[in-house]
Order: C-alpha cells, then structure tokens, then sequence
C-alpha cells in the first residue's frame, strides 16, 4: 500500500538515495582503460562477455537493418511516423537562430550555428528496450544537422534497429555498458569516436559517462527515473495510472502526489492498490511504489509547487496553466487532466531524455541546442577599434597582459 504522508514528512521521502558511484567506478575504470588500450579486441571481449554478441562484429550490417525496418509491424511503423513528426516539429522550434547586426558605428557582432561532426546516441535494452529512445535521440541530431550520428544498443532488438532503419542511421552497434560508452569516447578501429554521447543507461553507463566527461562531451548523468504530481482534484484512475507509469520504469523509481484533498488521497492510494493486482509489471511497479513513492497531504497548491521546486523532479504534472509561472525547476512539465506523461515519452514531441536526480535544478532535458554550437562572431572598423581602444588596453594592462594592449596599439601607431 502505497504511504500518505503529511507535508512536515516530506524530508525524507525526497531526499533521494544517492547513487553508488563509487563502487560503480571502480568496477568500470578498467573496463575504460582496456577500450581505451585495447580498442576492439577488448571491445569484442565485453560485447561477447556481458551483451552476449554472437555476430564477428559489434557493428550491425546495414542489409540487417534494413531487413529489421522491413519487418516492423505496420501499426508499429505508422506509430513511430507520427511520434517522428511531432519530435522533429519540436526540435525545428528549439533551433536557435544565426544573425549579425550592427551594434554600434563600425561594430558588427552576430552569432552563425554549427552542428557537432559525430554523436553518438545510447540506447538502453535491459528490462526493457526502448526503440522511443532511437527517436528522441537521434531526430534532434538530424534537425541540427550532425552529419555522422551512431546508435548503440547491447541487444539485438528488432524494433530498435528497425526504428533506426527508418530513420536512416547505417552506424548502428551491438554493444552496451561502460565498453559502449569508452568506444565512442576513444574511437577504435571498428567504433568512431564522438564529439558528444546521448542516452540514459543504468549506473555503470552513468559511471562511464561521469569518468569521461572532458575525453567527450555527453548529455547529463542520470539516475532513476521520477514524477511528481500535483493536484487538488481529479480522476483517482488517472492519477493512479500516471504514478504506475512512473513506477513500473525500475525498482529505484518513485512517484509521488502532492495534493490539499484527504479523500483524493485515500481514493488514490485504493486505486493504486486495484490497479498493481492487475498490473502485469507490478512486480517491478509494486516495490517502487513500497520504496520510494507516497502521497503527500499539502496546505495549498502553492506549497505543493515549493516542495516540487524544492525536488527539481523529472517530470512534474500540475493541474493548470495558472501555476506554470510558479515552476521554476523541472525536466518536463505536464499541464491538466489529459496530459499524461507517457503522452511525452513517446509521441507528444518534446524529449523525454530527461535530468533527474536534482539536475533539472541546472540544466533542461536533451535538445537540439546539444547537437550545436553557437559561435560569436565579430567585426570591427578601424574607427570602432579606435574608438575601444582605451578600454581595451586599460583593462589589458589591469591584468598584466601588455601584449594584449600592444596588440591593439600597433593598429593605430601609424607604424
């Protein structure tokens, strides 16, 4: 049975359980360490080892791709068609724009906008594979512009590969875990090296990702996912399914209600319980629900909104459009009754590669803004150098840097 809780309880149920990074880099660091000196022959021995590659090579034919796209069912086809074009609608309106102007007489600044050369996408298949992943990972990536995008995934799964069949991707690799992560960081013969690695993973993905940030750029380290949902009434079946939704995910998950009503909390809690004895995860479902999950009783939806500020969630869920201006952190945020969170996992557009763990606090979700680079642009006339000048040399000269003043000086010395 799922717990409620009143709000001066809430401390513990959101002080999230920290990640076992360091028992999990220990077991890593080598695995690192032999890609990175080995390359392929260490890569094949893990791939055969841990993601039980049978194939002589960790990268997938392209005729097994296209044969993995023909065999795809067609309502599952016309699925990922539909979520294709909401996910590419909505990463076209996140491209940030190119523009030069004249700020001031003779200077002229502007911004141009650059794809990263290669990406390389991640792409869980544990205890469940997730072809949506394919789509939320690598579609940004094309709207951007990348020109090499790969995708890993430790199983061969059918509708994984066939999704990135559909979506054009030819480098697609059947590896997973810490290996996966380090080919794509060092390159190996078989394995090119990438710019920037996308894609949640489970704590040794993380813990690979964590270690080599610096030797390659990547998305955000996450941990189990999370909702929080916020709500003074509603349908007790809805909100009921949107938190199993949340819990079936992994045994670490949690989901939570905020909520000012005592029988919307008690209908809540009976409705999860009829839902989980019919559930077929509920074996995963129940212990998150046990663990990590409550319901919470507020004072008002505005302390409800401060506590949901406070955790940063994942995904947060509020009744209305009137409390959007009040949220500040969040992965992703779901407005009223028919606004589910699953509707963003798949289809809705947005991207459900999302920071947990507090992240949300820093940075938003996955974007086409991280397939990019936005670079500064600037052009001066002799008049608007000369005009700068004693700024800039005072100031050079205020941090000791005389070649930067000279620098400007011997354009204007005559000389």
């Amino acid at each position: 049975m799922i717990r409620i809780l009143k709000s001066d309880q809430v401390g513990r149920l959101l002080a999230r359980k920290a990640a076992r990074f360091t028992e999990a880099e220990a077991t890593v660091r080598p695995i690192l360490e032999a890609v990175r000196r080995r390359g392929d022959q260490a890569l094949m021995a893990y791939a055969r080892r841990f993601d039980g590659l049978e194939r002589p090579s960790v990268r997938v034919p392209e005729a097994e791709l296209r044969a993995a796209g023909a065999s795809l069912a067609p309502d599952f086809r016309k699925a990922v068609e539909t979520a294709v074009a909401n996910i590419r609608a909505y990463a076209k309106r996140q491209m940030p724009r190119e523009w030069m102007a004249q700020t001031a007489p003779g200077l002229c600044l502007g911004q141009v906008v650059r794809p990263l050369d290669r990406v390389a996408a991640y792409i869980p298949a544990g205890r469940y594979p997730l072809p949506s992943t394919v789509m939320m990972t690598v579609v940004p990536a094309q709207v951007a512009g990348v020109p090499h995008i790969s995708v890993a995934c430790p199983k061969a799964v059918p509708e994984v590969f066939g999704t990135a069949a559909l979506l054009n991707v030819r480098e697609v690799f059947q590896m997973g875990g810490a290996q996966a992560i380090a080919a794509f960081a060092f390159g190996t013969r078989t394995v090119p090296r990438a710019d920037r690695i996308v894609g949640p993973g489970n704590i040794y993905v993380a813990a690979a990702k964590k270690l080599l940030t610096g030797e390659v750029g990547i998305d955000f380290i996450a941990g189990p996912t999370e909702i929080l949902i916020v709500a003074a009434e509603g349908d007790p079946r809805h909100l009921a399914a949107d938190m199993l939704a949340q819990a079936e995910h992994d045994t670490d998950a949690s989901a939570v209600l905020l909520t000012t009503s005592k029988r919307l909390a008690g209908a809540v809690a009976r409705e999860v319980a009829k839902q989980l004895a019919v559930l077929p995860t509920a074996g995963v479902a129940s212990k998150s629900i046990a663990r990590n999950s409550a319901i919470i009783l507020v004072r008002s939806l505005d302390e409800g909104i401060e506590i949901a500020n406070q955790f940063a969630p994942e995904h947060l869920s509020i009744p209305g459009e009137d409390l959007l201006a009040k949220v500040r952190h969040a992965g992703s945020v779901f407005i009223g009754p028919f606004s589910p969170e699953a509707a963003g996992d798949y289809a809705s557009g947005p991207n459900h590669v999302l920071p947990t763990s507090g992240v949300a606090r820093l940075r938003a979700g996955l974007a086409v803004t991280d397939y990019l680079k936005v670079i500064s642009v600037q052009q001066l006339s002799e008049a608007a150098l000369k005009r700068l000048a004693p700024a800039i040399t005072t100031l050079a000269r205020a941090e000791g840097l005389e070649a930067h003043a000279r620098s400007v000086e011997v354009r204007s010395d005559g000389r």
